[in-house]
């Protein structure tokens, strides 16, 4: 069954927020904080891990990095791209109305929560590249393997940050629901060298949202998303980065 794998992998963020916030209720809010800055610290790494698969190279007996201006390139102008869409009040707005729908119009982090935990699940080469290999071969393996890291992740930042993230199951479906109706055509695009970019400007993005729960939020990564569209549009330059 085609779309299986956006639906386990909902499922499975529900799930993780479902125990994060009864496991939460046992922390104190000091414990809570300390929780959050260590999720912070753990998205830092990972973030850190896949920057440095995209831009390290072995030349011979010497370890080199490259893509530099690449990344400067794609962040600079999909940000001013995002600033000029609001691509993050979008989101806000988007949270607040959950917020209220929801009945949770009295928890003051709900939108943060939400916002951050979405773009933790959301942003990835994981999400489009498994979502692209169910609409064709029916394929969900990618996004059960990611199902599972979802869980862990938003178990753990609903704990520390509220019910709010698991609300992040909703731009999740859409996300992936839609990459896996339009698989067919979106297949020939994402080429192995466009997913590298993809996959390391994401990785850049994900870092931003770990600096966010280390230091409390200072940047707005929402209105950095069009560079991840930018990365897949450089890999049909006539040049390579």
């Amino acid at each position: 069954m085609i779309g299986i794998g956006t639906i386990i992998n909902s499922l499975s963020i529900l799930a993780g927020g479902l125990f994060g916030n009864i496991t939460g209720r046992l922390f104190k809010p000091e414990q809570q904080n300390a929780l959050t800055v260590t999720c912070g610290v753990s998205v830092l790494f990972i973030a850190v891990a896949g920057a440095m698969e995209g831009m390290l190279q072995i030349e011979g007996q010497h370890l080199s990095s490259g893509k530099a201006m690449f990344v400067v390139v794609c962040l600079a102008a999909g940000t001013m791209i995002g600033e000029l869409l609001g691509i993050e009040d979008w989101f806000e707005r988007f949270g607040e109305w959950l917020k209220k729908k929801t009945g949770n119009a009295g928890d003051s982090g709900f939108v943060n929560a939400f916002v951050t935990a979405s773009l933790t699940v959301c942003i990835g080469a994981m999400a489009i590249v498994g979502a692209i290999q169910d609409g064709i071969l029916g394929d969900y393996s990618t996004l059960a393997v990611k199902s599972v890291l979802d869980f862990i992740i938003i178990a753990v930042m609903t704990s520390s940050m509220g019910k709010g993230c698991a609300f992040s199951a909703i731009p999740v479906f859409l996300f992936e629901g839609s990459v896996t109706l339009l698989a067919r055509l979106l297949s020939p695009v994402m080429t192995e060298l466009a997913i590298s970019y993809l996959s390391l400007i994401s990785s850049v993005l994900i870092f931003c949202v770990g600096l966010n729960l280390v230091f409390g939020k200072k940047t707005r990564v929402a209105n950095m998303l069009p560079a991840v569209l930018l990365a897949v549009l450089a890999a049909y330059l006539p040049w390579k980065f």
